[in-house]
C-alpha cells in the first residue's frame, strides 16, 4: 500500500510453506491484491487440493507440483496451474511458445494417482496429526512445526484456510547434527529422500539434503538448524509409523 514504491504485479507464496508450514491468510491477501490490481498466486502443493482451495478464497491462480500428492507415487514429474480463464489463456499462449509438454505416459500416471487422491490425503492428514501430537510432548523433541497444533503460529489461519492440515511434519530433535542423523538412520519405515506426497513415508534432515549448498550462516538466517527433521507421511498404518518413530528416538 506504500505509493512511494513501484506497483506490485503479483503476490506469490506457498501455503503452507516448506519446511516450517507457515500459512497465508489467502482471503485477506487476495482482497488486497484485487484492490491494488495485483495477481494473487498461491502454491498449495503441500496442502493438496483436498485440504486447501485458494481459488475459492479469492486467489487468481493456484499452482501444484503434480509430482507430489496429485500423482501420489513418487514416480512422475509434472506440474499444474489453475485459475481465471483470462490468465490461464495467457499462460497457455506463452507455454505454446516456450514448449515443455508433459509426455502422455506421465500424464496418464497423474490421472491414475488423482483417482485415489482423496482417500490418500485423509490418511496423510491422520498420520501427520498423530505424529505432531506425539512429538510435541516428547522430551527428546525441542519443537514441532505443524499447522494442526494450537502451538503453531498460524494455527488459526490454517483452520480458516484449510479443511485438513496436510501430511508434512517438521520438528527439531533435542541434540546436535550427529544425534539427529542417528535418529533418522534408526527409522525403519520411511526412506531418506527430499520429496513428499507419495504412498510411502519419507524423511530428511534438511541441512544435509535440501540446503547442503548453503553456508552455516545462510542456513541460520533461514532458520534451518542442524537438528531440523522433515517427515513426509505416507499411507502406512498410523500406529506402525508412531511405533517406528518411538523406537528411533530411543536410539538417541
Amino acid at each position: 500500500q506504500d505509493t512511494s514504491k513501484p506497483k506490485a504485479a503479483m503476490f506469490f507464496s506457498e501455503s503452507p510453506t516448506n519446511p516450517f508450514l507457515r500459512c497465508v491468510d489467502i482471503r485477506k491477501v487476495s482482497d488486497l491484491c484485487r484492490k491494488f490490481g495485483a495477481i494473487c498466486c498461491i502454491d498449495t502443493t503441500i496442502a493438496s487440493p483436498i485440504n486447501c482451495r485458494p481459488i475459492e478464497q479469492g486467489a487468481h491462480l493456484v499452482l501444484h507440483s503434480a509430482t507430489k500428492f496429485l500423482s501420489g507415487h513418487n514416480d512422475v514429474l509434472g506440474g499444474a496451474v489453475a485459475g481465471e480463464s483470462g490468465l490461464i489463456q495467457k499462460i497457455r499462449d506463452t507455454h505454446g511458445v516456450l514448449g515443455g509438454v508433459i509426455d502422455p505416459h506421465a500424464a496418464s500416471m497423474i490421472i491414475r494417482g488423482m483417482k485415489t487422491l482423496a482417500i490418500r490425503v485423509r490418511q496423510h492428514n491422520e498420520t501427520a496429526m498423530a505424529i505432531a501430537k506425539f512429538l510435541e510432548d516428547h522430551p527428546k523433541i525441542e519443537r514441532v512445526h505443524y499447522p494442526g497444533l494450537e502451538s503453531h503460529p498460524d494455527h488459526l489461519i490454517a483452520k480458516k484456510t484449510m479443511s485438513g492440515f496436510g501430511g508434512l511434519v517438521s520438528f527439531e530433535v533435542r541434540g546436535d547434527r550427529k544425534k539427529t542423523s542417528t535418529f533418522i538412520d534408526s527409522l525403519r519405515i520411511p526412506l531418506i529422500a527430499p520429496s513428499f506426497g507419495g504412498v510411502g513415508s519419507l524423511v530428511e534432515q534438511p541441512m544435509v539434503i535440501s540446503y547442503w549448498d548453503l553456508s552455516a550462516e545462510e542456513r541460520r538466517l533461514l532458520g534451518i538448524s542442524d537438528n531440523l527433521v522433515r517427515f513426509a507421511t505416507g499411507i502406512e498404518d498410523t500406529e506402525d509409523v508412531l511405533n517406528d518413530i518411538e523406537q528411533a528416538l530411543e536410539k538417541i
